[in-house]
């Protein structure tokens, strides 16, 4: 495999191995914003993409599919339990979302992290072309861009940070707070989704490090005793819209929107939450602050429908089995009390659906409800504004996700606040057509100019910057 100008590193291959029915492997393309984003690029330039296969003791010799040299990173099932499970997302996930549930400080994950940042590093190292560039994506593999520069100072390192980065208040609980920072600093390029995000990670750099911090800029000793400077700042990422667009303007899909209003007794109004089961995503607020409006006679079962997807998430962690057990409780207790025979209070969904389907639940629901608790963008925002080409519907929008520094012209709520939320609700609910027009003109005139393209483009013009400096 020759050596590739540019390469991406990723927890996660964009491709699927799925064995047939007859036993022959075959691999699917994972759908997903990045890997449409970088996909014709790296099909343009012949890059290599680093990643693990999805299975745990699954060795597999490099592999050229779609133009794009794969290569795949084995991982044991220790490895996946404690580097994965463990420490990327009972550690850092929930301390890097404002500890919403409480982070898990154990050695022998650390142990583990770093010693799969240093696999996943050196096959990077391995794959670039001289003086060619590499991109690191993701919170599980923070190690990486100092593990890289090590290896191949040659290289141009670009990290981006999908999910939020903690105030220093609460980062500074991390036992290896310090080296987490080192290995950042070692891309040139540090994105974020929020101006926050990037501004938390500076304060932490200046605060435990003592490195020199001049606006978005961080000076940093190198191996040679010199040093050179790292930028930090926001890159909001965004989606791919062209699919959207065009299924959400196909007759079938539009048909099959109609069908879901039917199915759920033609209501008045259909609010629909979309969400991967997680504790950060809001998912208990949003069904009390329902509940409590039906109860309160503001909303009737007759009138509105809720309908909450929830895609299975990390289901082997308690704490995410804790989380679906109280959402169905709650949800059961809600029909139980305000169901009747032709209408359903929520219709609640624990199952993950294709794109297709998304879209025509998307067209079919009045008001988009994103409650989330923190939230490092939430596309699904982004996502239903691009299919509402009749510039209606409603978007209920929490104010600590990413999505909200873009999309000013939503209904902000803070989730934590249930009468706050109530009220937000009750204002997407009996807002006017005109209203709801003129809002989701302005919304989709955002999402489409800043669409992912947009976003990779702007992050690797940051990244040539560096190279030319």
């Amino acid at each position: 495999m020759p050596p590739a100008e540019f390469v991406v590193v990723a927890n996660r291959l964009p491709v699927d191995r799925i064995i047939g029915a007859d036993g022959e492997e075959e691999w699917r393309t994972s759908p997903g914003g990045l890997v449409a984003a970088l996909e014709p690029m790296m099909r343009h330039a012949r890059g290599a993409w680093v990643g693990w296969p999805g299975q745990a003791e699954l060795e597999l010799e490099p592999l050229e599919i779609n133009g794009i040299d794969l290569i795949p990173i084995a991982l044991s099932a220790q490895e996946i339990a404690d580097y994965y499970e463990g420490f990327a997302n009972d550690t850092i996930w929930p301390l890097y979302h404002d500890v919403i549930a409480p982070p898990q400080y154990h050695r022998e994950w650390w142990d583990a992290y770093v010693r799969v940042n240093r696999r996943f590093a050196e096959a990077a190292a391995a794959a670039v072309a001289p003086e060619g560039t590499v991109w690191v994506h993701d919170y599980q593999l923070q190690l990486v861009p100092q593990m890289v520069r090590e290896l191949r100072p040659d290289v141009t390192i670009g990290y981006f940070h999908h999910i939020p980065f903690p105030a220093h208040g609460l980062y500074a609980q991390l036992p290896w707070r310090d080296q987490v920072l080192s290995g950042l600093l070692g891309a040139d390029v540090i994105g974020f989704q929020r101006a926050q995000d990037a501004t938390y990670f500076l304060t932490a750099v200046r605060r435990r490090l003592k490195y020199e911090v001049k606006g978005a800029a961080v000076t940093v000793p190198d191996a040679e005793g010199g040093t050179r400077t790292a930028v930090a700042r926001a890159f909001p990422i965004s989606i791919d819209t062209a699919p959207y667009l065009e299924l959400a303007a196909r007759p079938e899909v539009q048909a099959r929107a109609a069908e879901i209003r039917e199915s759920l007794g033609n209501p008045a109004k259909i609010l629909l939450g979309v969400d991967r089961l997680d504790y950060t995503k809001g998912i208990r607020h949003r069904i009390k602050a329902y509940g409590e409006l039906l109860e309160d006679g503001r909303l009737h079962v007759e009138d509105v429908t809720l309908v909450q997807v929830a895609s299975p998430s990390r289901e082997r962690v308690d704490a995410y089995v804790h989380l679906r057990d109280e959402i169905e409780l709650a949800v059961g207790r809600i029909n139980g009390d305000h169901d009747t025979m032709g209408h359903t209070a929520i219709r609640y969904l624990h199952q993950g659906y294709p794109r297709e389907e998304m879209v025509a639940l998307y067209l079919a629901a009045d008001v988009m409800l994103v409650t989330a608790l923190r939230d490092g963008m939430n596309l699904v925002a982004k996502e239903y504004v691009a299919t509402r080409a009749d510039n209606r519907g409603v978007l209920v929008l929490s104010e600590f996700t990413g999505a909200a520094d873009e999309l000013r012209q939503a209904v902000r709520v803070n989730p934590h606040d249930i009468a706050g939320l109530k009220d937000a609700i009750m204002t997407a609910v009996e807002m006017s057509p005109a209203e709801q027009s003129k809002r989701m003109r302005s919304l989709r005139r955002r999402v489409l100019e800043n669409d992912v393209d947009a976003w990779s483009s702007s992050f690797l013009a940051a990244l040539a910057e560096v190279r030319g400096r």
